[in-house]
């Protein structure tokens, strides 16, 4: 029984009302997510058009609302290309790895409070596992098989070079991500989702942007974005190169469960941070808003969505070398050293500050060594000039 969660649906064991209201709450959450994924590609290309003084999307329904929509129709009849040299099956697999994990991560993240069904009470939230926080890095990680996998199955070389770049971006952000994550795990000690979030009952000082010192929550906002490929991190699609990374070969609606999948997985990483370090649904008694409401959950996801599709509008590429400097020589070695802070906080403050200390010696000797190999490789590649060019 404890596999189901802390549920108080499930408090009297399963019967079928129990799993009439489990399947309603699944396909609920299953159509809020897509609607919602229907809306953040309409929002982000009407930002972005408000931002370089254009109309955007404006034909198909009021405002453009139903452009979205038409897209996916279009896409669902458009050829669907299957490459010669494609390992079939898992050509034909890798899309849904993507698509499927995103969904997955939602399922765990809590909306609001509770909520009475046919007489049985329940969670606004599909599922809360005791463990959680592990289900969500799963789904994370399985996400990375999906790139690799299209990638190595098109049977040709731009993808694989796409997806073995994708890969490697999406591995490498994921470690410092995990550690941030660590981070909130270890001061609640515990992994359900909803105890996280009532664990940040009380008001903004209760939030752990603020308890655990901001450096968790911007290191989880930096490496959540370059795991999605979002601006500035969106090396994958690779289009200075003229071809579209790991989903190069692919065509009509399994090109669309790649969009799909990257668009899903915006709202989701937002609901993510949303929980774990804004309070989720958590706010203040306002009026017919409670404490515990689902607005306060929409509008801070909103508000990440809206820095999303600014950050889309206004920052350039990084270089890929930029990109995994910043993960392995930046994100980790802090987000580590964070981590150690906490826990020496949690035990003592004594060695909380005796752990920041020695981390800052640490961090000047590691700048030092990165500085000095820098300067030492620059001085191998400067080109010399011999007696014979002088002449």
């Amino acid at each position: 029984m404890n596999l189901l969660g802390a549920d108080p649906l499930f408090v009297n064991g399963i019967d079928g009302t129990v799993v009439l209201i489990v399947l309603i709450k699944t396909v609920v959450t299953f159509a809020v997510l897509m609607v919602s994924v229907l809306f953040m590609v309409w929002f982000e290309r009407k930002i972005v058009a408000d931002m370089q003084n254009r109309f955007g999307p404006n034909r198909a329904g009021p405002f453009g609302l139903l452009q979205t929509l038409a897209d996916g129709i279009k896409l669902f009849f458009k050829e669907d290309l299957l490459p010669d040299q494609a390992d079939r099956r898992v050509f034909r697999l890798a899309p849904y790895l993507s698509a499927v994990p995103a969904f997955l991560a939602f399922a765990i993240v809590p909306i609001g409070g509770t909520v009475e069904l046919f007489g049985r009470e329940t969670y606004l939230q599909l599922a809360d596992p005791p463990v959680g926080i592990l289900f969500l890095l799963a789904m994370s990680a399985i996400a990375v098989y999906g790139v690799m996998l299209a990638g190595w199955s098109s049977g040709s070389k731009y993808p694989l070079l796409g997806s073995v770049r994708a890969s490697a971006q999406m591995v490498s952000y994921e470690a410092a991500l995990g550690l941030s994550v660590a981070a909130v795990v270890l001061v609640t000690g515990a992994l359900e989702t909803s105890t996280i979030v009532q664990h940040q009952l009380g008001g903004i000082g209760q939030w752990h942007f603020i308890r655990l010192g901001l450096i968790p929550f911007a290191i989880f906002a930096i490496a959540a974005t370059a795991e999605l490929n979002r601006p500035p991190f969106d090396l994958v699609e690779a289009e200075q190169e003229l071809v579209g990374g790991f989903h190069t070969e692919y065509s009509s609606i399994r090109f669309a469960l790649f969009y799909l999948a990257e668009f899903m997985n915006t709202v989701t990483m937002s609901a993510i941070i949303v929980t774990l370090f804004l309070g989720g649904p958590n706010g203040i008694e306002i009026g017919f808003i409670g404490e515990q409401s689902p607005v306060w959950f929409v509008l801070k996801i909103f508000v990440f969505l809206f820095i999303y599709v600014w950050l889309r509008a206004t920052l350039p590429r990084f270089r890929y070398d930029q990109l995994m400097d910043l993960g392995w020589k930046g994100l980790i070695p802090v987000s580590l050293f964070w981590l150690l802070v906490l826990a020496g906080m949690l035990r003592d403050y004594k060695w909380g500050f005796g752990v920041f200390g020695g981390g800052l010696i640490c961090a000047a000797i590691l700048g030092r060594a990165i500085q000095v190999g820098r300067e030492n490789y620059e001085d191998d590649t400067t080109p010399r000039t011999t007696l014979r060019e002088v002449r």
